[in-house]
């Protein structure tokens, strides 16, 4: 069995494959080694000075290969010395430089030969991660993060499952950006901890890269290039080449129905269409986890529609799991669940409906010339609290229709439209937030 083993290995190793799987390729580039295996995780790239022995390997054959052909060139076909020093002089220059990939390959194998178990903490973290399927794809614990004297959030805790579409709500300066920037990787949190399909943020952050797409809130995309173009840069950034390359591009543009614009310059498209390209674009890698930061910015209540709409299909038909933030209550409405930040701090989380239900009875709008005057005899006639909001009263009552019908009454000058329905998202977040939703 050993010995079948080892030759296993050294195939492995002489095709540059992971020793353990055989699915991935040790290397990136001609002399850039890849940092793991996609596939299985094993760690390639160790602690410094691990690859020591790959020198000794490539020595050493270099070395033995030198001996055995001078010797064979002296004495078997008796080449002149003169030309042999010019023949070694060229092969000990080139060998050891075409063979470093191997020797790499071979040292790598030789320690997964007699340490087969042995793994370091990152990977066996990652490989727990990634066969466990209960886990969550997205975990905020206890998040904080401090600019200077501000805090822009304070201990966020939240999940979301695999899957799931979930959007966060909350006014300018509420910490969505900042939220944003840490589950996408772009900086570290002061305290707490995220982790991404059970990879941990602070240090497994490389791993979350690998399956997680970001779309910005204003594009990405070379707008001097051809639709094509872009999507083929991006796809190189995460090592796809070739024929898959060409494949994927066309599978994405396809299900994204813009395939017939991938000739096309990006800066000739409508903003919609752009956004569906960049939406192609970071699809193209196959993510598990879609991060989008206000995606729908800019679009007109049509394309906004019909980019939720390709949202929903991929998480439908790929099982992607989305989160979005937004100031558009119409597009959180169409989300699995939604999470509202103030201040920096989590104040509601739950589905859209659930969260309408939190408020009690009716939501009452009244019109006045004077807001702040009635405001003050609304609450000293019915005891009732009314907010200011774009200029117009709102309140909550049990039986609005009532409500209105006695406010008319008392204040007949005072009130000159009136309105009551049942409570919106909308309501909901300028219920928790107290500020104006425009």
């Amino acid at each position: 069995m050993q010995f079948q083993r080892a030759g296993q290995l050294l195939t492995r190793a002489l095709q540059l494959r992971c020793p353990r799987c055989g699915a991935a390729s040790l290397f990136s580039g001609l002399f850039t080694m890849s940092s793991h295996c996609r596939t299985c995780g094993l760690v390639f790239e160790r602690e410094p000075g691990y690859f020591l022995g790959a020198i000794y390997i490539n020595y050493a054959i270099t070395v033995a290969i030198m001996l055995a052909g001078f010797f064979w060139l002296e004495y078997g076909i008796k080449v002149p010395l003169v030309y042999q020093i010019f023949i070694w002089s060229g092969f000990g220059v080139a060998f050891p430089l075409l063979f470093y990939r191997y020797s790499k390959s071979l040292w790598l194998g030789l320690d997964y030969f007699f340490s087969p178990d042995e793994e370091t903490p990152t990977e066996s973290k990652s490989l727990m991660s990634v066969s466990d399927g209960e886990i969550p794809a997205v975990t905020v614990d206890a998040l904080r993060h401090v600019y200077g004297d501000r805090e822009a959030l304070t201990g966020v805790s939240f999940s979301v499952a695999r899957g799931e579409v979930f959007a966060l709500l909350g006014p300018n300066g509420g910490g969505k950006t900042t939220l944003f920037k840490i589950l996408s990787t772009l900086m570290p949190p002061t305290s707490g901890t995220v982790h991404v399909l059970g990879y941990d943020l602070t240090g497994q952050a490389e791993f979350i890269r690998e399956r997680l797409g970001v779309v910005f809130q204003h594009p990405s995309l070379d707008r001097k290039l051809t639709v094509l173009e872009n999507l083929k840069h991006h796809g190189r950034l995460y090592g796809l080449t070739g024929r898959e390359l060409h494949s994927q591009a066309q599978a994405m543009l396809t299900r994204l129905g813009v395939r017939d614009r991938a000739g096309d310059v990006v800066g000739t498209l409508s903003g919609g269409l752009q956004r569906r390209v960049e939406l192609a674009k970071t699809f193209l890698h196959r993510p598990e986890v879609l991060i989008l930061d206000e995606p729908n910015a800019g679009l007109d209540p049509g394309a906004r529609r019909d980019f939720m709409h390709y949202l929903q299909q991929l998480r439908d038909q790929e099982g992607v799991t989305i989160l979005l933030t937004t100031h558009f209550m119409e597009d959180a409405e169409r989300c699995d669940r939604v999470g509202i930040l103030h201040d920096g701090r989590l104040v509601a989380i739950g589905t859209p409906q659930a969260l309408k239900e939190t408020i009690g009875g009716d939501i009452v709008v009244l019109q006045s010339p004077d807001p702040h005057g009635l405001q003050k005899k609304l609450r000293e006639r019915f005891a009732c609290e009314p907010a200011l909001v774009d200029g117009m009263l709102r309140l909550e009552q049990p039986r609005g229709h009532e409500f209105i019908r006695d406010a008319v009454e008392a204040f007949p000058c005072e009130i000159t439209a009136a309105s009551f329905g049942k409570p919106t998202l909308e309501d909901v977040f300028i219920h928790l937030t107290l500020q104006s939703y425009k």
